[in-house]
This record gives structure tokens, C-alpha cells and sequence, in this order.
């Protein structure tokens, strides 16, 4: 039976070749910019048989020697058609203009217009900046991060919390990927805007599940965010001057359509507006708190084969004054060399560097201080191959190597006059993958996505590991031995198989059911049992204590477009099961803490829900509508009664809301709404008093037993362009917002105290990170 079933796959693989073929294969780019086109399609024209421009906007196709009528396409461009004597393999390059903006035919997306029902792809979400741009947004800056989590699936703590979470992982659980360098810490100003300048931002993919087999590495999504490469034809400059912050880019050609490049700052000055209204006594008068970035690309086209691109990224938010500092940023360096063997063989070979590091200090007037720095560091190498075997079938293979290297912390404290100091081992570890996927096109309606990632991670020295007894369940583990281990000496080795795959069956030319599994391992872990995550969280890495977090995800989906493909809904159902979960025993020590995987427990979690979805994306109404019905539980021996328990991510409900609409080609207006359910949270149910004291407690030893109440809010937008004239130079547009319109004051946090002047109440207090509405006007411009 195995024999056959191989004789079979191979004849299906190889049945392209029946006839004379010839190939066509080229860089699909944009004509105005030179901007790679990603995702655009060649088909032949009255067929299915076609191709889609990748990541870098390489596309190639086989087809039987002989005449042919070509559509080159992508929604948003207008189709270029051509007739073809194709009798040899030969390269054809394509440059898409944009289409007309007549009110009624307005397309943001930069898609197929029927991919979401033709592709394999599902649990998929692609945002163009375009789009975002369109959002109403906080203090009217556009921002990627907010953007997605209007999407399904997606959700948030809250105001002021950092990342997202993705169908109820934890925010660590998501790869953030910019220019294929890790991200660990998206956000700027706590959690109120992202990382990612949208000057210089060209595409944002977010993968929730059916994750192909090149992503490893986290097991809840992937955001996977392209810079863009700099305007290949002219000199170009976009700004905004906004309430908090401003931003400029420039790009242009150094070479015209062969080197160009782009650098785009940000920083805000919210500080320098505040100070001059703060009085002379207050402690923030001479307090710094403002956050800059700065990204840059550089790409060379050497020639027809040839590309070689150099990307960074470097941000920092700084808070402080004379008694306290506190700092964090991202560093990021890419570099990627593109080469295309021959016309069906592509290859990207990539090396990364990623560093996210944060200080905090304190200082007394007395002379007493504490100081604290910690960081996490990423070297990597990996190489990606393409491989068109023909018209029913595109493989894709690679290898990963990912070194890293932690410092969980470094602090010194100075104590009445003696200086002690805190200094961690580092830890080191190397993360090695290989892997192979293949689409194929099995009938007309029938395509499927399989392939295998084989992940084998090494926790090495130099350091010193810790080997622990086991006891009572939710305790501190007793240290039973430590042994020391030289440079790149091998402490404890995980093997694991990830398996991909995903089928998608065309009913119908307007229609389709999808299917997916993948599994997922994770070798790196967030330490936090916050109500939300910090700046200051630490991450650990796998160890001879800590096994990798395994994930297990199935989801089936059906898909439906209406009115021409200008209206798509759909509907997903998924099922993820995880093992090795970190949590923590009641009352856990994670500060300064050498044998803190001793405060660690590892256990069970699963989610489920569904997902629904609508979305208009042509004429003058624009936008979609999603909503979430789900549930996240762990069960972690010793804790909540060794029974499952809510996740703190957990949210029942979730309906989000984003529409917008042309007025005319000069104004546009557009509004969000959102409803959660709120957060799950421990609260006592019971208390002791002691004289004037009150003792919380919780009498039946239940974690996240309540919930906080929900959250909801709505925003709105108005953008006003002031020259709309087709070939126009020079571009401006006021953009008006208001955030939290109706001034909800949504809870981040409930806390219990005492009542003032009666000792024997206790009051249950509602933490708002915003709590009223947020106006914002901002100015941008593109020349």
C-alpha cells in the first residue's frame, strides 16, 4: 500500500511533465515606486493554471510550449494583459500601476481579489498600510499593532499593555518578525504604539493558524511585518506632525532602478508640551518620558539574478528624572541575499541580529540606589529555497540556526554605604530547524499544503545548572544539586517534529471549505504573573527544568465572497491543545531570583472558539465586522484545585468594528467599536480581620474565580485630503480623531483596600489606564 501511495504522489508531482513546457519568471514591482509587488498573480488567461509573486516579488510559471494570453494582476493595480509565443523559458519583468480611483471602484487591499476563497491559506489575515491608514487610531497615530487587533481572534489586556494575544496565547507566544528579525518587545509608551514607523511599512501578514512549515519558533501566530525597500525611481518624503510625536522618512534611488533606500525617524515630545504647565514643585517637572525610532533599508539590484538587501531597526522609550530611570528598546540588523538559479529555483539566504534590553534605576538622597539591566540577544543564518516544479506544485525547503544568548539580569544595590551586587549566569542556547512544505494543486477544486519541520534545540553552557527534588505540588521545589558547565558544553537537547498541513476543497468559483493542523514548538518562555505584560518581564529559555512549550492546533473553516468578490465572510472553528505551559505557584519569587525555575510549574492548556467574520472591501464603504466566541483554560497540578482554570487571557466575546467611508475623493470618515468580555481575575471571596487589619483571602483556592467588567469602546475619523489631482507632487491631508468617544472609563485592573475611615470595609477599586475621551489632529504629507 506504502509503494503505491508513492508511485501515486510522484506521478501526481511529475505530471506536468507529460508535455513540451517552457518557463516564465520575472519580478513583478510597482510602476510608480519600484516597490515589489507581493502577492500579485500571472494565470493564463480562462484557466486556473498561474502563479504568485512571493515575498520579494518573484514569480514563476511553467506552461505547455505555444501560444498564450497572460493576465498579470493584483487588486488595487490595473490588469496588464499580453499575448505570449512561449517556446523557450524566458525572464519577463512587470511594472502595475495603480487603478483609477473612481468613488465606486476604490480597492485597499493588496490581494487577488478571490484569494481568500482560492488559496490554501486560512486563519490568515493581511492588512495593507493603506488600510490601516484609514482606522480611526489614538491620538491620531495609524499603528500597526492596533490595527490587527480589530481583527478575529485578536485581542488585548487592555490600555497600557504591551502586544496581543492571538486565540488566547500569551503575548510571548507570537513571532514578530520585522524584515525577518525577531521583535520581543513591540511596543512603545507601554503598550500605546508599536514599534512599526507606517512610513516605512509596506506589509503586515498575521498567521493564526495552518502555519506553512518555513515559521517555527512560537506557537500561537506569526506577524510578519515587510519594510519597504525605498523608492527606485525618485527622491520621495513623507512626514506627520501629530500631537505627541512626528515622524519623516525619505527614500529615493541611488542608482535609478538599482540601488535605493529609505530611513524613517520618529519621536515624540509629549514631555516638552507638558512641562512648561506642570508647577516648579512637581516631581515630573524635570522627568524625561518620550520614545524615538529610527528604521533604514538599503537594497542593490546587481543584476537579473542578484538582489542584496540591508535593513535595521534601533528604538528606545526613555522614562525618568533625578531619583529614577527607566529605559527599553529594540535593535535590529538584517541583511538578505536574493538569487534566482535558474527559472524555477529561488533562493533567499538571511542573517539576523536581534537585541532587546532594558535599565531601570533608583536613587535616594541619602546615597541609596538600585540599578538593574537585562537583555536578550538573537544571532541567526538561515536559507529559504523556492522551487517551481511546475503549474501543481511549489516546494518550499530551508534550515534555520538561532543562537541565544540571555543576561536575566545585573543589578547593584547600594545599601548605607555597601554596595552588593546581583549578577545572573547567562544562559545560552541554539535553536536548529530544518524543513520542507509542498502546494499542490491535486484537482481543480482540491489543493493541499503538507510538509515537516524537524526543530532540535540545545540548552549549552557556559553556566551553572540546577537540578531540583520534587515535592508537594504548588511549592517551592527543593535545590537537590548544581554542576557547572564549560562553553557550549550540551545540558539537555530537545528533538521535535512539527508536522504542516492544509487542504483547501473549491465548492464553487465563489465558495470554498479549508482545513488545517500544525504543530508548533516553542524554546523560549515570558516570566510574568502580572495582570499584564511590562517592559521589565524576563524571558527564560528551555533547560534541563524547563521543557519547550508544544502546541497543537486544528481548525476547519468555510468561505464565501458575494457581489463580485467585493464582499467576504467566513467562518473558522479551531481546537488547540498545549503542553509544557509555564505558570507559576501561588506567591511566586521571579525578582533576583538564580534558582527561579524552581518557582516554575509547567502544565496543560487548550482553546477553542469560533470565528466569524464579514468584510466589504470595494466602493465607498469600506471595512468588516468580526466576531469571537471562545474559551482558554490551563490545569496545572497543585494549583486551582487540579482542576482546569480560565487563562488570564481569556475573553467569552469579542465583537470588533471597523468601517469607513468616501464622502468625496478629498474626505473620508470612519468609526471603530469594540467589545470584550472582561479579563479573568484571582479576588478573595472571604477575609480576616486582625484589630484593625484586613486579611484577604480566597476560601476555595480557585485562580482567575471572577471577572473584571467588559470593556468596550468606540473611535472616530475624519481625513481630509487636500490635493487629489492625479499626477500631484505634492500630497497633504489633516486627519482628526477621537479616541474612547463616549468616555469610557474601561477597567485595566480591580484592587481591594481598605475604606477610608472604616477600618472594617473593604473596597473593591477600578484602575483605568484611560479614562476619558482623546482628541488628536495630524498633519501628513508626501512629496
Amino acid at each position: 500500500m506504502t509503494f503505491k501511495l508513492t508511485v501515486l504522489f510522484l506521478f501526481s508531482c511529475l505530471l506536468g511533465f507529460s508535455q513540451e513546457k517552457a518557463t516564465l519568471s520575472g519580478y513583478i514591482k510597482d510602476v510608480e515606486n519600484g516597490e515589489s509587488l507581493i502577492g500579485a498573480t500571472v494565470v493564463k488567461q480562462g484557466t486556473n493554471l498561474g502563479a504568485q509573486a512571493n515575498e520579494y516579488g518573484f514569480y514563476s510559471i511553467t506552461l505547455p510550449k505555444g501560444q498564450h494570453t497572460i493576465d498579470v494582476s493584483l487588486i488595487g493595480y490595473q490588469t496588464f494583459t499580453f499575448a505570449i509565443d512561449l517556446q523557450k523559458s524566458i525572464t519577463k519583468n512587470f511594472e502595475l500601476g495603480e487603478a483609477g480611483q473612481d468613488l465606486e471602484e476604490v480597492v485597499i487591499t493588496g490581494e487577488a481579489a478571490d484569494k481568500n476563497i482560492s488559496s490554501v491559506e486560512m486563519s490568515v489575515a493581511k492588512l495593507d498600510i493603506k488600510q490601516i491608514n484609514k482606522i480611526p487610531a489614538l491620538l491620531g497615530e495609524v499603528d500597526v499593532i492596533r490595527a490587527i487587533q480589530l481583527l478575529p481572534g485578536v485581542t488585548t489586556i487592555g490600555e497600557g499593555a504591551s502586544g496581543f494575544n492571538v486565540r488566547g496565547g500569551n503575548i510571548d507566544q507570537n513571532l514578530i518578525l520585522m524584515d525577518e528579525a525577531p521583535v520581543y518587545n513591540s511596543s512603545h509608551l507601554f503598550g500605546f504604539f508599536s514599534v512599526f514607523n507606517p512610513d516605512a511599512v509596506k506589509d503586515v501578514k498575521l498567521i493564526k493558524g495552518g502555519i506553512p512549515s518555513q515559521y517555527g519558533g512560537r506557537v500561537s501566530s506569526i506577524l510578519d511585518v515587510r519594510m519597504k525597500e525605498g523608492n527606485s525611481k525618485r527622491m520621495a518624503v513623507t512626514g506627520g506632525i501629530g500631537t505627541i510625536f512626528s515622524r519623516l522618512s525619505i527614500e529615493g534611488p541611488l542608482v535609478k532602478d538599482k540601488v535605493s533606500f529609505i530611513i524613517a525617524g520618529r519621536r515624540s515630545y509629549i514631555d516638552a508640551l507638558v512641562k512648561p504647565f506642570l508647577k516648579a514643585s512637581s516631581p515630573i517637572k524635570k522627568a524625561d518620558f518620550y520614545f524615538y525610532d529610527l528604521t533604514a533599508k538599503i537594497n542593490w539590484r546587481i543584476n537579473d539574478k542578484n538582489t542584496v538587501f540591508a535593513s535595521g531597526y534601533m528604538g528606545r522609550d526613555i522614562f525618568g528624572s533625578t531619583v529614577f530611570k527607566f529605559d527599553w528598546g529594540n535593535a535590529t540588523a538584517t541583511t538578505r541575499w536574493n538569487h534566482i538559479f535558474n527559472k524555477r529555483l529561488f533562493m533567499n539566504l538571511t542573517a539576523f541580529y536581534s537585541n532587546y534590553n532594558y535599565y531601570l534605576a533608583f536613587t535616594a538622597n541619602n546615597g541609596q540606589g538600585f540599578k538593574w539591566n537585562s537583555n536578550i540577544i538573537n544571532y541567526s543564518g538561515k536559507a529559504d529555497f523556492i522551487f517551481y516544479l511546475n503549474t501543481r506544485n511549489t516546494i518550499r525547503y530551508g534550515a534555520q540556526a538561532l543562537f541565544y544568548d540571555f543576561l536575566p539580569y545585573n543589578a547593584t544595590g547600594t545599601f548605607d554605604n555597601a554596595t552588593v551586587k546581583f549578577l545572573a549566569d547567562k544562559r545560552y542556547g541554539v535553536e536548529s530547524s530544518v524543513y520542507v512544505g509542498n502546494e499542490q494543486k491535486l484537482t481543480q477544486k482540491l489543493t493541499v499544503e503538507y510538509g515537516l519541520r524537524l526543530s532540535v534545540y540545545s540548552y549549552v553552557g557556559k553556566g551553572k545548572a540546577y537540578y531540583f527534588r520534587d515535592t508537594i505540588p504548588n511549592t517551592t521545589l527543593p535545590l537537590e544539586s548544581t554542576k557547572q558547565f564549560s562553553k557550549g558544553e550540551l545540558i539537555q537537547q530537545y528533538v521535535t517534529p512539527e508536522p504542516r498541513f492544509s487542504m483547501n476543497y473549491m465548492i464553487n468559483k465563489k465558495s470554498s471549505f479549508k482545513a488545517s493542523y500544525n504543530r508548533m514548538a516553542q524554546y523560549i518562555q515570558l516570566i510574568s504573573n502580572t495582570a499584564a505584560s511590562t517592559p521589565l518581564d524576563v524571558y527564560t529559555i528551555a533547560s534541563n527544568n524547563l521543557k519547550p512549550l508544544i502546541a497543537d492546533q486544528g481548525s476547519v473553516g468555510y468561505f464565501r465572497n458575494f457581489r463580485d468578490n467585493s464582499i467576504e465572510t467566513s467562518v473558522e472553528v479551531y481546537y488547540k491543545y498545549l503542553q509544557n505551559q509555564l505558570d507559576y505557584i501561588d506567591n511566586a519569587d521571579l525578582f533576583i531570583n538564580p534558582t527561579v525555575e524552581n518557582q516554575l510549574v509547567q502544565g496543560l492548556g487548550r482553546a477553542y472558539g469560533s470565528e466569524f467574520y464579514i468584510r466589504k472591501s470595494q466602493g465607498r464603504w469600506q471595512g468588516w465586522v468580526s466576531y469571537t466566541l471562545s474559551q482558554t483554560k490551563r490545569l496545572v497540578r497543585g494549583i486551582s484545585n487540579d482542576d482546569w482554570f480560565f487563562s488570564r487571557y481569556d475573553r467569552t466575546h469579542v465583537l470588533n468594528t471597523s468601517i469607513n467611508y468616501d464622502i468625496t475623493k478629498r474626505l473620508n470618515v470612519s468609526v471603530n467599536f469594540v467589545y470584550l468580555t472582561g479579563v479573568p481575575g484571582t479576588f478573595p471571596n472571604s477575609k480576616l480581620q486582625v484589630q484593625t487589619l484586613n486579611i484577604p483571602y480566597n476560601t476555595d483556592n480557585i485562580r482567575n474565580n471572577y471577572r473584571i467588567t467588559p470593556y468596550h469602546r468606540m473611535d472616530i475619523g475624519a481625513t481630509y485630503n487636500f490635493n487629489v489631482a492625479p499626477g500631484a507632487r505634492y500630497k497633504s491631508s489633516l486627519v482628526f480623531s477621537v479616541y474612547n468617544v463616549y468616555n469610557r472609563r474601561n477597567a485595566f485592573s480591580i484592587y481591594f483596600r481598605t475604606a477610608p475611615g472604616d477600618p472594617l470595609q473593604t473596597q473593591a477599586v477600578r484602575f483605568s489606564v484611560v479614562g476619558s475621551f482623546v482628541p488628536a489632529l495630524t498633519y501628513n504629507f508626501n512629496f
